[in-house]
């Protein structure tokens, strides 16, 4: 009789699966943005927010089964208007919708993700948010969020 010893260990983790929830668009000024993007999908902006917390004015649409989120800075030297002197206009972030975003969290935090909040944030749109930092992700900024029962 053979015995086979695994000295490696198993790791279980349980496959968490990302939708993408939307995409958000870093713009100058709603003035110009929201009509171009209305034009663009022949649709209306369905819904402007202001999300103190992260400096910034949200207006979204709907694209198909896709949501498009602008991203206007509240204010002059924000987070929205320094990316923009950064990069220019332009993707933001992909915003993945996550079941438990406190597990999620904690298992980034394991894998050695950057996380640039240490809890949830309120966001927009009644969610919970979460950004991983983009140095780990190919320089793509990560939200991760879900929805506020």
């Amino acid at each position: 009789m053979t015995f086979v010893i695994n000295f490696f260990p198993i790791r279980k983790a349980k496959n968490m699966e990302y939708k993408v929830e939307h995409i958000g668009i870093a713009v100058k000024r709603f003035s110009q943005s929201i009509p171009l993007f209305e034009k663009l999908f022949n649709s209306p902006c369905y819904k402007t927010e202001s999300v103190d917390s992260e400096g910034v004015n949200t207006a979204f649409f709907l694209n198909n089964q896709t949501k498009i989120e602008l991203l206007e800075s509240q204010s002059p030297g924000g987070v929205i208007d320094k990316f923009i002197e950064k990069r220019g206009e332009g993707m933001h972030h992909i915003a993945f919708e996550v079941a438990d975003i406190h597990a999620e969290m904690q298992r980034l935090k394991i894998e050695g993700f950057t996380l640039l909040n240490d809890t949830p944030k309120q966001g927009a749109d009644n969610k919970l948010v979460c950004f991983v930092h983009p140095k780990d992700t190919n320089g793509v900024l990560i939200e991760l969020c879900q929805a506020i029962k």
